[in-house]
């Protein structure tokens, strides 16, 4: 029996060590390249196989000093003519030096994808040697946490497609310029601010290429933060949020906009984000009416598709503004956070009366393009939010169907018991202005 299990064993180590190199280099790029490493002690053969793998990714686990040098050495012994991407996660404070050398043997690796993320809060932001900025191959590359940019003349990135910036640390505004005027090829742009970086630095962004953009920012401390200027004839995709203590976002340009989602934009002093969304197909909104300035003559002739939530004050106005002004909209989705977020719903109670305006005359989309309506969570604390869902049934001749998708109620919460079966039994009184819509109460 030992013989054939002997036999058994060498069948199996046969089967890896014949496959074909291509093969087990992209086995191994799926592994971490700690793991990888260590397959070089398996036999003689795999002691160099480690060195093809295109794929590396490295994260600092306990002494940065022995982590350092071990990721330098590996780097500098790896032998694939391109490789593919390198990721290095660094958690603790390391020299600058290193930071230069695994950049440097990136470039002359002919790298496609680099991500380099410095997860440590504390010391002076390391600089990102801007003369390494030459990476001819270069597809994606991604800067997070505490790397300084400080670029103070055009670099070459002809090849860039992708950008993530998260937290990064930039000098000035001309560095910020000089950075996206050297990505003639742009497509995919990721920026996030820092909430304690309170740097004043004006971001303009023009890009010919870029057709997804997605800006956000924690809110600012003291002095307000720069601004954005965009002008991206090619952008489909925009996501904007949370650009609190910013002086102003303006899009200046963006007549191919496919869907815009716009989140918690408020305080920006700004009047032209809803102005830069006219040419949009699909938007989700959440935005207070009290707060954005709705500019007179708006009219969005694309959209088909809105998303809104219903947790700020006097939401329901933004809306009548919105379906007034949107002739081909067939979908309309409402969502309500409050009821998942107690303090939203405490703000909603407290809010001051109002009143649900309606539009003078029915809107185009409901007479004859709305076919879907969604609401999400409806709380119905304020008579005017039945009041906007008795007008969307009363009104909307194509509507198809109409979904209500409600919270399962908890025990330590039936005391909302009656009134959720108060507005159950409201919904199919509605005389609905379509009669082949299809009302449907779910739980979620």
């Amino acid at each position: 029996m030992e013989p054939c299990l002997k036999k058994r064993d060498v069948v199996r180590e046969d089967r890896i060590s014949s496959l074909p190199e291509p093969l087990i280099l992209q086995i191994l790029s799926l592994l971490p390249t700690k793991l990888v490493i260590a397959t070089s002690v398996l036999s003689k053969r795999w002691r160099s196989v480690w060195k093809k793998v295109p794929i590396l990714r490295f994260e600092s686990k306990g002494n940065i000093q022995k982590f350092s040098e071990n990721v330098s050495m590996s780097l500098l012994s790896h032998k694939s003519p391109v490789l593919e991407t390198l990721h290095l996660k660094v958690n603790d404070r390391c020299e600058d030096v290193y930071i230069g050398i695994w950049a440097g043997v990136a470039v002359t690796r002919h790298v496609r994808e680099l991500e380099l993320d410095l997860g440590y809060l504390c010391g002076n932001p390391v600089r990102f040697p801007s003369c390494l900025l030459c990476f001819d191959t270069l597809e994606t590359l991604k800067l997070k946490h505490y790397i300084l940019l400080d670029i103070p003349s055009m670099v070459s990135l002809k090849s860039l497609r992708t950008l993530h910036l998260h937290s990064v640390v930039y000098k000035d505004s001309e560095s910020v310029r000089n950075l996206f005027a050297s990505c003639l090829n742009l497509e995919h742009l990721v920026v996030h601010r820092g909430f304690h970086y309170n740097d004043g630095v004006r971001f303009v962004i023009e890009s010919p290429s870029l057709k997804t953009l997605s800006i956000s920012g924690g809110e600012t401390y003291g002095k307000q933060n720069g601004g954005y200027v965009i002008n991206v004839p090619s952008l489909q995709h925009l996501t904007i949020q949370m650009l609190k203590g910013y002086e102003y976002c303006l899009i200046e340009n963006a007549p191919e906009l496919v869907d815009a989602n716009i989140i918690n934009v408020s305080h920006t002093t700004n009047e032209t984000i809803m102005g830069s969304l006219k040419s949009a197909k699909r938007l989700s909104l959440d935005l207070s009416p009290l707060e954005i300035a709705y500019p007179t003559g708006l009219v969005f002739y694309q959209l088909v598709s809105l998303e809104m939530y219903t947790h700020k004050v006097a939401w329901w106005n933004l809306l009548a503004l919105i379906l007034n002004n949107s002739p081909k909209l067939q979908v309309l989705k409402l969502i309500d956070r409050s009821s998942h977020q107690p303090k939203l719903v405490s703000d909603k109670k407290d809010m001051a009366p109002g009143k649900w305006n309606q539009p003078e005359s029915v809107p185009e989309c409901l007479l004859s393009h709305l076919e879907t309506f969604v609401w999400t969570r409806p709380d119905w604390i304020r008579e005017e939010e039945k009041e906007v869902a008795r007008y969307i049934l009363r009104n909307a001749q194509q509507l198809k169907k109409a979904t209500f998708i409600i919270d399962p109620i908890e025990p330590k919460r039936l005391f909302r018991l009656a009134k959720r079966r108060e507005m159950l039994n409201e919904l199919p009184a509605v005389i609905m202005a379509s009669k082949s819509c299809n009302l449907v109460v779910e739980s979620e």
